[in-house]
């Protein structure tokens, strides 16, 4: 770990975005780039991340900063409410002005997230240490995902949302589905489903299905779940919210949740995986590589 924190954030930073693209690139998926002639999925990713640099990704990626993006695109009610923030560190926090429940998230990275399920037994001391060690975390780095590099990092609060069939917390259910919308230039092709996330004793599963809902024979980082994910009443309202939502994007993944029946937004995600993750066909690849039409180089 330390080895690698070192050439990532240590001597990587002084490695060009393009160089460090084909050594990751080869590392991962054991062949370099094509930039002249991209034709895979993941490496029309690395061809956007270098040359589709438009300024206003930068606010799609930030979570804060995404909750008026789509509010301006779809309605304010299909973003989680905010509850309070941002704030450029975890000292703060205004804990006092939050409900019993909450969730803190980071502003710039992955997997900043700390949920309070009771703020009397909140435990502040390791919040605080996990989140100030995401908020010095240089997201951009590792994958060279640029819109990440002018991120400013800092926490923001929202409500803790769970699934009892009325949009409120509850114990019924302990996680939400998570609906990942692949679209380009606002057309939605494929829907990811994730599964089993938050139990620590099983494996997360990815799901990946048509628009008309058939399962496809797709892996992408985790396995298929034992049992696939049933229809959500709602599919075709969120087909539509994704279409909104990345209307004007070469690609992107577009994050949903289903609580209670109502559509809340979750995320904007621009480089899947950062362009480094096989499929299983490697075919996929190539499939979803031919829905990406390229746009000119800014």
């Amino acid at each position: 770990m330390i080895l690698r924190n070192f050439i990532i954030y240590g001597i990587g930073r002084f490695i060009p975005d393009k160089l460090w693209i084909q050594l990751k690139f080869f590392q991962c998926l054991g062949r370099f780039v094509d930039f002249k002639n991209p034709r895979s999925y993941n490496e029309k990713l690395q061809w956007l991340k270098l040359y589709d640099r438009r300024p206003e990704y930068t606010g799609m990626v930030d979570k804060y900063e995404a909750k008026q993006y789509v509010a301006d695109r779809i309605g304010q009610e299909y973003v989680i409410p905010l509850l309070g923030g941002p704030w450029n560190s975890f000292d703060e926090i205004e804990f006092d002005k939050l409900p019993a429940q909450f969730v803190l998230k980071t502003t710039h990275d992955c997997g900043g997230v700390v949920i309070c399920k009771d703020k009397a037994d909140f435990d502040k001391d390791a919040a605080k240490k996990f989140l100030h060690r995401h908020l010095r975390t240089d997201y951009y780095l590792p994958y060279r995902e640029w819109p990440y590099k002018d991120v400013k990092p800092r926490i923001f609060a929202e409500a803790y949302m769970r699934d009892d069939g009325d949009g409120q917390s509850s114990s019924k259910q302990e996680q939400l589905t998570d609906y990942k919308f692949f679209c380009f230039d606002g057309v939605p092709k494929v829907l990811l489903i994730v599964s089993d996330r938050e139990d620590a004793e099983k494996e997360t599963r990815y799901d990946f299905f048509d628009m008309d809902f058939k399962h496809l024979p797709i892996t992408n980082g985790h396995p298929n779940a034992a049992k696939p994910p049933e229809c959500p009443e709602t599919f075709s309202q969120m087909c539509e919210i994704a279409s909104k939502l990345s209307t004007g994007i070469p690609q992107s993944r577009i994050d949903l949740y289903d609580v209670g029946g109502h559509i809340y937004f979750g995320e904007i995600t621009l480089f899947r995986g950062g362009g480094f993750m096989p499929f299983e066909p490697k075919e996929w690849d190539y499939i979803f590589g031919d829905w990406i039409t390229l746009p000119k180089k800014v």
